[in-house]
C-alpha cells in the first residue's frame, strides 16, 4: 500500500470519527436513568481501523481523533475521560482480537470495547473523586456499553462487507496479518 493512499485513508477515518464524535456531543444524553451515558458512535471508526490497518496506524488514528475532538469541542476533563476510556477499550479490543476469528467475532470485539471504555472512564472518575463508590455505576454502564458495542460491531461488520474501499483495505490487512475475519 502506498504511503499517500494510507495517509489519505487514515485522514478520512479520523475526519469521520471527529465529525461523528462532535455530532454525538450535540445530542442530549439518551438515557435518563444513566446520566452521561452515550452511544459511543465514533468508536465505529476505531473498530474499522482495527480491521483495516496495522496497530501503529490504528493507534495513531485513535489519538488524533481524541485530540481533534477535544480541540474542536471539549475540555481537559472530557479529554481525560475520553482518553482513559478509549485507551483501555483499544488495548482490550486488540487483546481479544488476538484470540482469532475462530473464537471471537468483530461484534464480540466491539462489545469488549464498549464495556472496557466505561471501565476506563469510571476508573478515572474514581481517581479524580478519590472514591471507589463511583464504580457502583458500573453495572448500568456495563449493560449499556455492551449493547452499544454490539450495535457498533454489527454496523462495522456491515460496512466492512458492503463498502468496497473498506473491504479492499480489510483484505490487504488480512493478507498482511494472515487472519481472515469475514467472508470475501
Amino acid at each position: 500500500m502506498s504511503n499517500l493512499r494510507k495517509m489519505i485513508f487514515i485522514s478520512l477515518l479520523i475526519a469521520q470519527g471527529v465529525v461523528i464524535g462532535l455530532l454525538e456531543n450535540m445530542i442530549p444524553y439518551p438515557f435518563s436513568f444513566a446520566p452521561g451515558a452515550k452511544l459511543g458512535l465514533a468508536n465505529l471508526i476505531t473498530i474499522i481501523a482495527l480491521f483495516t490497518m496495522p496497530k501503529k496506524d490504528s493507534f495513531l488514528l485513535v489519538w488524533l481523533r481524541l485530540l481533534l475532538t477535544t480541540l474542536l469541542g471539549g475540555t481537559l476533563s472530557t479529554f481525560l475521560y475520553s482518553m482513559s476510556g478509549a485507551m483501555l477499550s483499544y488495548f482490550s479490543m486488540l487483546l481479544v482480537k488476538k484470540i482469532g476469528p475462530k473464537f471471537v467475532s468483530i461484534i464480540g470485539i466491539s462489545a469488549t470495547g464498549g464495556f472496557m471504555h466505561n471501565v476506563g472512564q469510571l476508573l478515572t472518575a474514581a481517581f479524580i473523586a478519590q472514591s471507589w463508590s463511583v464504580l457502583l455505576y458500573l453495572p448500568i454502564l456495563s449493560f449499556l456499553g455492551i449493547l452499544s458495542g454490539i450495535a457498533i460491531g454489527i454496523a462495522a461488520n456491515y460496512l466492512l462487507q458492503r463498502v468496497d474501499t473498506l473491504r479492499r483495505f480489510q483484505i490487504e490487512h488480512e493478507q498482511y496479518t494472515q487472519q481472515k475475519w469475514s467472508p470475501h
